[in-house]
């Protein structure tokens, strides 16, 4: 399941926007223009973005620039436009893609598929000695098994994938107990504070890596 970030200043483009993509198991969240994508933004982490160019304010070539300053996440452009050199604007500001309006469901579709699983995360990752290894569902280091709980390894597992990206409390809630969970920000902690002990015990230096953005959840840090 992914979490997609929809931008455009049309309330009526946006809303159909999910029509086409809550069937397929996308997570949608509906920015009304550039200035909300921000503060969306900087309060959460996306999958990919669906972005208008035309818009008031900020357009998308502007907003694209913003991102790429602070997130690599894939970005397809959406407009009404469709001259080369728009084209081009696009993609050498950042853009993954480019699709015309009106466009075809299937096609936005089979667009966004193929960025995602170009950017499936890694099943393997390694950092001084920590080994997160997917396919073997094992934690190590310096080849020393760490206990954990299947959700505390789903959680450091996608830190150590994304490494210096911030990530709510809201993100992890929904990507290891569900959209529709109940769970609060609470249960996360206390997964944190398990998790951090177990790899702590073990010696590595979880507390130079696993940093806690206070007021806004957490990160890993590959250059402590």
């Amino acid at each position: 399941m992914y979490k997609v970030l929809i931008v455009d200043d049309e309330k009526r483009m946006l809303d159909l926007i999910v029509l086409y993509l809550q069937p397929h198991q996308y997570i949608c969240k509906e920015a009304l223009g550039a200035m909300e994508a921000l503060s969306y933004i900087n309060q959460e982490t996306f999958d990919i973005i669906l972005l208008d160019i035309m818009m008031p304010e900020m357009d998308g070539w502007e907003l694209c620039q913003e991102i790429r300053d602070i997130s690599d996440v894939p970005i397809i452009m959406l407009t009404a436009r469709d001259q080369h050199e728009d084209i081009i604007k696009g993609l050498r500001l950042g853009a993954d893609d480019y699709i015309t309006k009106p466009f075809n469901e299937e096609e936005l579709l089979a667009r966004m598929s193929a960025i995602l699983r170009r950017r499936e995360p890694k099943s393997y990752v390694e950092v001084n000695g920590l080994i997160w290894n997917k396919d073997r569902f094992e934690l190590t280091y310096r080849t020393n098994p760490i206990k954990v709980t299947p959700k505390e390894f789903i959680m450091i597992g996608h830190f150590m994938r994304n490494p210096n990206q911030v990530f709510a409390r809201e993100h992890l809630i929904d990507l290891i107990w569900g959209v529709d969970s109940e769970t609060g920000g609470r249960t996360v902690d206390s997964h944190v504070r398990n998790m951090r002990e177990k790899i702590r015990q073990t010696g590595f230096p979880i507390d130079d890596y696993f940093k806690t953005v206070w007021g806004v959840g957490y990160k890993w840090a590959n250059n402590p």
